[in-house]
């Protein structure tokens, strides 16, 4: 299949091709010709698969045939979990815009007025396209006047997470401020009970797409080191020290807390890290991801709110510190190397008392991941037999020191329903065209 086949409009044909893209993803077969017939959506599929372009490209292809008259409002609401998640698809919209003369604007929290005006003309005479987190866009609507009342459809992405973060009476809220008549399309990574709940509370006769969530990409080379909690800062320096071959390295970890904590000591060591978490302000988030694309940081340490979709080409390596608390959550780490038909090397440190939760994820994407023997050097590490019963969770080493693993699993690195949506930053006006 290729994009001729969809019958889009000229003018984004013409987009696809110069933004490079070549053939439609697996989700984007399948995604685009149920959109493009007006259905209600729900689909899984996990990061990297190009569930965005999946959505945006009907939506886009109807919104530029429309007459001026007919655009007078906002068209199409998407909602996303993050600030960077609604960077993204807004930045992917501008892109597809410069040809199509399709508006857009991303609504989220911090920044300054100057910021928060602009959101609110937005808001108020229409774009569009709004990407809005679920917290910013409420502060807005309970001033009055915003206006969705022209809406056509509501997109929900990367529904998963987004209550995971508590955000499930947020969104339930916004849809009660939305005309009936629209159309609904949620797209998410993974497919508990809950988002099946929130599918039928929202969505009119929804077709489903599943496409296999449960298996890292083929590029992915995946490794895993024994290793007690006091070896992982000398095994990464062990790893990474004098080599050229991982210009780009994100590490992972569970808790706020273990990022801070990683970020100082690799700093010590000499390595250019820099940390990002929804602790840190909206500036020094995306500078952090700014240094680190651009190659001036080699190292991001960062929390699960980075594993899912932001788009970071090229990482050569990812380090898992320590394992995740959902095995789900392990795909997800791993796919931000091996993008698309590129190569790249997964690691997961696995500490005496992560072994169980480890095992579990062997099981669930079937295959078992090789054991590396960490370096001599660095002392005797745990064996591995996940069917051990652990006591204490220490590994049987004694005290804990610094950088170690910590009970307290943060998995979205956010801070919950109280912590809605995100900073944000000046940008440059971008009215409708």
């Amino acid at each position: 299949m290729t994009f001729d086949d969809f019958n889009f409009s000229d003018s984004l044909l013409e987009a696809l091709s110069m933004m490079g893209f070549e053939k439609p993803t697996p989700i984007q077969e399948q995604a685009i010709p149920m959109i493009m017939e007006q259905d209600d959506l729900i689909a899984c599929a996990q990061t990297g698969t190009g569930k965005t372009a999946a959505f945006l490209l009907p939506i886009l292809n109807k919104i530029s045939q429309k007459s001026d008259a007919e655009r007078n409002a906002t068209n199409t609401l998407v909602i996303a979990p993050t600030r960077e998640l609604a960077l993204q698809i807004d930045q992917q919209v501008e892109g597809f815009g410069y040809f199509l003369g399709v508006s857009s604007l991303p609504v989220y929290g911090g920044g300054d007025s100057s910021s928060w005006d602009q959101q609110k003309k937005a808001l108020t005479t229409g774009a569009d396209i709004i990407i809005a987190t679920p917290g910013r866009l409420i502060s807005h609507m309970n001033l009055g006047y915003v206006k969705l009342d022209q809406l056509e459809h509501l997109i929900l992405d990367e529904a998963d997470r987004m209550l995971d973060m508590g955000f499930y009476e947020d969104i339930m809220l916004i849809v009660s401020k939305l005309p009936a008549k629209r159309q609904n399309l949620l797209f998410s990574a993974t497919m508990p009970p809950k988002i099946r709940q929130l599918a039928k509370s929202i969505l009119q006769n929804p077709k489903q797409i599943n496409i296999a969530i449960s298996k890292p990409a083929a590029g992915v080379l995946q490794g895993a080191y024994l290793a007690y909690d006091e070896q992982k800062i000398p095994l990464i320096e062990f790893l990474l020290s004098g080599k050229k071959n991982y210009p780009s390295v994100i590490i992972f970890a569970s808790t706020k807390r273990m990022v801070h904590e990683i970020t100082r000591m690799l700093q010590r060591k000499g390595f250019k890290a820099e940390e990002i978490s929804s602790d840190l302000e909206q500036e020094a988030r995306e500078k952090a991801l700014l240094n680190f694309k651009s190659r001036s940081t080699q190292i991001l340490v960062a929390t699960d709110i980075l594993a899912r979709g932001i788009d970071i080409k090229e990482i050569s390596l990812v380090i898992n510190y320590d394992v995740p608390g959902d095995a789900e959550d392990y795909v997800h780490r791993v796919g931000r190397t091996a993008r698309a038909d590129a190569t790249g090397v997964a690691l997961t440190f696995i500490s005496d008392k992560d072994q169980h939760r480890f095992q579990t994820i062997e099981e669930l994407i079937e295959q078992e991941v090789t054991k590396i023997p960490t370096p001599p050097e660095l002392g005797p590490s745990p064996t591995y037999d996940p069917k051990k019963r652990r006591r204490g969770g220490g590994g049987g080493r004694g005290r804990r020191r610094p950088g170690g693993g910590n009970r307290n699993r943060n998995r979205s690195g956010g801070r919950g329903k109280n912590h809605r949506g995100g900073g944000g930053g000046n940008r440059n006006s971008k009215g409708r065209k």
